[in-house]
This record gives structure tokens, sequence and C-alpha cells, in this order.
């Protein structure tokens, strides 16, 4: 079976978006984003199709593209968009696919779905990007639940951030999920840096094993 992704996060602003071009392009995978909210600063998509190194074919349209930087539900009313999740289904494609969402597990696609909700339906293994930093354990602990509840599968914990053992290893072991690397945060982010840091942190042959 073609290995698929789903990259979420314990919050927004975490550096997501910069895990998914890096697990994108190492796995010369297509990439899409569901629902981007907010365009006049650039999109997640265009951020991925900069970073990961891949043609410009393999970044696939958004099902919705919607003009303010806030949650769907609250952008997609501002714009007169009525949100239909049941539209939102993984794009029919050859090769690996990586799936970003928008913001955390329980950002409101509508007033009663929220993104978590449709992950479920999916049954696609989720990596939960997480912080390394302060409040990171409970944040990721409760993500964590909020995927059990729904009976998701969970590939792994991708940290980002400078190092804190201590923390990863507790996240791993309450949570009972694997580890699978740490994105540390890049000074000069480029498409070069990113994947090098990638290959030094992360294992893509257990990734998709994790995967299988």
């Amino acid at each position: 079976m073609t290995a698929r992704f789903v990259v979420t996060g314990t919050d927004t602003g975490i550096g997501k978006t910069v895990f998914a071009a890096a697990l994108a392009g190492a796995l010369s995978a297509r990439y899409w984003k569901p629902v981007q909210s907010g365009l006049e600063d650039g999109t997640d998509s265009e951020a991925v199709a900069r970073l990961s190194g891949l043609p410009a074919e393999y970044i696939l349209a958004e099902a919705y593209r919607l003009s303010t930087p806030a949650s769907p539900h609250l952008s997609a009313r501002l714009d007169g968009v009525e949100i239909d999740p049941a539209r939102l289904e993984p794009p029919a494609c050859t090769g690996p696919l990586v799936i970003e969402g928008a913001g955390g597990l329980l950002v409101p696609l509508t007033k009663n779905t929220v993104f978590a909700d449709v992950f479920a339906r999916w049954r696609i293994p989720v990596i939960l990007c997480a912080r390394t930093s302060l409040g990171t354990i409970n944040h990721t602990l409760l993500s964590i639940e909020a995927l059990r509840s729904r009976d998701i599968p969970i590939c792994g914990v991708a940290f980002i951030g400078a190092g804190n053992a201590d923390t990863q290893a507790t996240i791993a072991a309450i949570g009972q999920v694997e580890a699978l690397g740490r994105l540390p945060l890049l000074e000069n982010l480029t498409g070069e840096t990113l994947r090098r840091a990638f290959r030094e942190n992360f294992d893509t042959v257990s990734l998709l094993e994790a995967n299988a």
C-alpha cells in the first residue's frame, strides 16, 4: 500500500508546515493542504513548494482557499463560503501522499465538525508535531487523547525545537507513542538546510514501516 501521512500539530505556528515540507521532500510525495486560511502572506502550499524541492505538479490544489488567517469555520463565514467536510477526501495520486491539517486537531471546520472528525473518517496514520518548550507535555498528551478517542491511528510524534530529552521521553512514555525524531529550529531556513536537518534527525525507512 502506498504510504500516506496526515501531519497535524498540538497548536498553530509550531512548524508543522516546515516538517511537512521536509517529509514530503524526503519521500518524493505529493503534498495536499485541504483547507488554507489566510492568503495575503503566502500559503502553506507555497512554502512547501519552496522548501521541499518537489516538482510543481506534486503540490496539489487546496479544496478551500480562504482569505482570513483564522480558524477555518470563521474564515469561511467571513468569505461567504460554507465548508462541506464531505468534500474533503484525500486525492487519488501515484506514490506517497502528505496531508497537512490547519492548526490543531480540534480546530473547527464548521460549527459542528473539527479536523479530527475528518481524520477519523480517513483513518490515515497521523504524525503529531509538538514543540519541545514549556507546556508541550500537557498539549501533546491532550492531542494524543483526542486522536485515540476517535480511533485515529498514530504514527508518532515529531518534535520541533531545541532538544529537551526529558520532555520528549515523558511524552513518549505517558502517551505510549513513538518519538519519531526532532527537527531543530533553523536560523537559515532553506530547502538545503531543511533537507540536511531532516536526514540527520529522522529515519525515513522507520517512518514508512510505521505507516504500513
